[in-house]
Parts: C-alpha cells; structure tokens; sequence
C-alpha cells in the first residue's frame, strides 16, 4: 500500500493538487483548501486489513472537503474515524461541529457531505471500514457521529493506547495485519461509542434538569481548579460535550460562560472580606482558577467596571 508525501520541488498549489489526488485515491474524493501556509507540505502512509482501510497522515494546516457532487449514487457505505494523535481538527457534518483535539476521535459517514478543517500543523490516524462492522443500532450510532468522543477515562483509556499503536506500527501491520485484528479494532471501537451512545441515552432519560442540577454543582465544587474544562465535565458525566452544551443552553448558560461568572463572584466576594486583606490580588484570582492574573484583572473589570485592586480600595 503506498506511501506518499508532497514533492519537495514546484509550487504549493501543485503540491496541495498532489494531496488532493492522494487523499481522493486511498480514501474518498474529495476537495482540499489550503490555509494561508505559502508552503504547503503533507505526508500519507496507508494500508489495508481485513476490510478496514488505515491511513497515518501527517500535514501542514489545511481543510478537507466532501461535497454532494463528490458522492456518487451507489457509494459504498463506509465510516471513517479519525484519530487526533497531534493537533486540532474541526469535523462539520449535518448540523453538528466537532473539535476534535489531541487523543479525541470523532467518526462520521462518507455518504454524507463533510469538512475537516485542520488550522494546525497535525497528526491523525484514519480507519475507513463499511457500516456494518461496527456493532451499533442506528439510533446510537446517529448520537456519536459527528460527536467528539474524549478517550482519557473508562474504556477510552484501553482503546486509545490500541489506536496508537496501530498509527506506530503501520509497517508491520502491512506484513502481519490479519482480517481478525482490524475485525477486534472496530469491534472495540464500537464498544467505546456505544459506552458514548448510552451516556448520552441515560442523560435523556434522566431528564435535562435532573442533568442540569448535577452539571452545575460538579462545577461549582471544582470552580477553583484551573483545568476544569468542558471535556472533563461532560466525561464525569458520561455525556458527549455536545450534549453538555445542549442542555446547558436550554437553561441558558454557556459552560465557559458560567465558569466565569462564578469565578468571578467568588472574586469579588474574596475582596471584600477583610480577612483576605493579607492575600495579593492576584492571588486571590489564582484562588478560583485564574492562573493569569492580567486574565483575570482584564476580565473582573469587564465584569464589575473596576479592577480588583479598585474593588479592594473601594471596600475599605
């Protein structure tokens, strides 16, 4: 199976028309637009297992496109799943958008259009395999499509490390991969979407207040903590970061947004206790998750109209 890279010599657009007819031959047509990087440089390492089709591609910033035009009526019916080993991508497909970052997978369906744009320099591993291998009903495989699926806890954990693996091992997979390992690599990656497709089924069930009411008081315990994060919140959860979002704008919060605010409250509460007169204002901020104190001046007048230090004045 080959292995490709961009020629070293002519201009960047015959070597991003180079890419375009690499990635259309060994995956699927497609278009690719070029970011505004004057030299563009990408490679491509494939082989094939058993009916999966894997491909380690390392390039330069760029956006894939998959248009109506580029599908025929009797495509095949296959999924990819992308892997971000480096990198940041953002897969768009129906009305869902996905930031994929590093150690995340997103799959989605080549018989329906498609962007990936990737603004970063970047490193992915992409399996293409046909619908019916993976393991799920229909209704849980349209919950995890085009959905970010984090793999830093529960089942994630053993099949990203798999997944790697396999991005490391490309030349020998290429003598020794057999039908039956690419059969166990998708079966296993079907396990971890439907794990992904039964939290977000539970969430619904549970009701989006009920869900609600837990979101808001896990963050508020851990407001403090700098890397509380989007990821790590809807993973405590058991929920795609899609659905954390959805549910919080039917309250109408954002989970950045929110985090804010209430960091800042506890700010402005610090400020004004006498008690905490001996702390450094930036301190204070660092004391609920601000780890930048020009961040957090910059956002508490935002906020509030005057800076911390004018809140502390004014108080006294």
């Amino acid at each position: 199976m080959p292995r490709i890279t961009t020629p070293s010599e002519g201009t960047a657009t015959e070597r991003l028309d180079c890419w375009r007819d690499a990635v259309s031959r060994n995956l699927v047509p497609l278009e690719v637009r070029p970011c505004e990087s004057a030299d563009f440089r990408a490679s491509l390492h494939a082989v094939r297992v058993g009916q999966v089709h894997m491909s380690v591609i390392t390039a330069e910033p760029h956006s894939i496109v998959r248009t109506h035009r580029h599908i025929a009526s009797d495509a095949p019916d296959l999924f990819q799943l992308t892997v971000q080993l480096t990198g940041q991508g953002v897969l768009t497909q129906r009305d869902r958008q996905a930031e994929v970052g590093p150690g995340e997978l997103v799959v989605y369906d080549t018989r329906r259009p498609f962007t990936y744009d990737l603004h970063q320099t970047h490193t992915g591993l992409v399996l293409m395999f046909p619908r019916t291998m993976l393991p799920l009903a229909e209704r849980d495989l349209l919950r995890v499509t085009a959905t970010p699926v984090p793999c830093h806890d529960g089942l994630g954990q053993v099949v990203l490390p798999l997944l790697r693996g396999l991005a490391r091992q490309m030349e020998h997979l290429e003598s020794r991969g057999t039908p039956r390992l690419a059969d166990n690599v998708i079966d296993l990656v079907g396990t971890l979407l439907a794990e992904h497709a039964d939290g977000d089924r539970r969430a619904e069930e549970a009701g989006p207040a009920l869900l609600t009411e837990r979101v808001l008081g896990y963050m508020e315990q851990r407001l403090a903590d700098p890397g509380l994060s989007p990821e790590g919140i809807a993973a405590a959860h058991r929920i795609s970061r899609r659905y954390l979002y959805k549910v919080l704008a039917a309250q109408g919060y954002t989970v950045a947004g929110w985090i804010r605010e209430q960091r800042l409250a506890r700010c402005r509460r610090d400020l004004a206790d006498p008690a905490l007169d001996h702390l450094p204002v930036g301190a204070v901020g660092g004391r609920w998750g601000f780890a930048d104190p020009a961040h957090f001046s910059h956002a508490f007048k935002a906020a509030y109209g005057m800076s911390p230090r004018e809140a502390r004045a004014a108080r006294r």
